[in-house]
């Protein structure tokens, strides 16, 4: 078929390296103006953008979709299909209905549950011991059309949120494929999505990012593992920030909340619940992650060691 891609990020870029090269045909890809990146603030494009010109399909920036000049240029390409993933704009119901199939878009998580913009990070924050992806018909509401294909996957009690993010990408990318196919001969068959309003997901903010060590061992795992990369759980020792990479659940229990322990080179924080949290990588400000170890022998444990302090 003849595509039209629109996508931005690296989750994104994934899915339109499979793409471009199938069988499928990219007529052109649309992707988010190029914005600063880093402490430089260097303009570099998008992934989505880096992955077309690798393999020479043009590519559109249109600061918005609402005054008629992409679709213009939609209408001129005349696509099979619009293929969407992690755009980051809103599309007009006239490009939602420009192509002869529609716009299908990948969603990473199993609709109706976490219709939004995080829908990975809050899955691995709530605990969810499964996810996966969905290929779904795009209609005028916010992830809420037909249900094309799905795969689901399920979530390990120890794997962070980019972890997941790199096995949605991979598995959202054959998904899509298999997808085209289905449509393609006529056997795809839309599914209503089930009743209910699931759990949003609101975009994740540095507001979420400070650990409150009266909460249970799991769920500050879970939050942890959940924001990594970005921004990643902190605490503070002795006014100092900490950002916390990856931890362990523990049998270990004793102490009082954000109170510190050391044994054998490794370190563990007593939580609400009274349960020990292994910390594995954490990084102080102003210096590189680091695992347990390596952060005890320069920052020695002492028997009145709080974290939250």
């Amino acid at each position: 078929m003849k595509c039209i891609f629109m996508g931005t990020p690296d989750f994104a870029a994934v899915c339109l390296e499979k793409l471009a090269s199938s069988r499928h045909e990219v007529l052109a890809v649309f992707s988010q103006p190029d914005k600063p990146v880093g402490r430089k603030q260097q303009i570099l494009p998008t992934s989505v953008k880096a992955c077309a010109m690798q393999h020479d399909i043009p590519v559109y920036q249109p600061p918005t979709l609402k005054d008629g000049s992409a679709l213009a240029q939609i209408n001129q390409l005349q696509p099979d299909i619009i293929i969407v993933v992690a755009y980051g704009k809103i599309l007009p119901t006239e490009i939602l209905h420009a192509a002869k199939y529609g716009c299908v878009n990948e969603h990473a998580s199993l609709l109706p549950k976490y219709r939004g913009a995080a829908p990975i990070q809050w899955a691995v924050l709530n605990g969810d011991r499964q996810t996966g992806v969905c290929i779904m018909q795009m209609d005028a509401g916010l992830d809420t059309g037909d249900i094309l294909y799905t795969v689901k996957t399920d979530i390990g009690p120890n794997e962070t949120s980019a972890e997941l993010f790199d096995r949605l990408a991979v598995l959202g990318a054959d998904a899509l494929l298999k997808t085209l196919d289905l449509i393609e001969s006529g056997e795809a068959v839309p599914q209503k999505q089930p009743q209910g309003d699931g759990f949003y997901a609101s975009r994740i903010t540095k507001d979420m990012a400070p650990i409150d060590w009266s909460r249970s061992a799991a769920q500050i795992h879970n939050q942890i593992r959940g924001l990594q990369t970005w921004p990643c759980a902190q605490t503070t020792q002795n006014g100092r920030v900490l950002k916390l990479h990856t931890s362990r659940l523990t049998p270990f229990s004793g102490g009082a909340p954000g109170q510190v322990t050391e044994q054998n080179k490794h370190l563990y924080v007593t939580c609400g619940d009274g349960k020990w949290l292994e910390i594995l990588e954490l990084q102080p400000a102003g210096k590189k992650k680091m695992d347990a170890k390596s952060f005890l022998s320069g920052y020695p444990v002492q028997t009145d060691t709080y974290f939250g302090s």
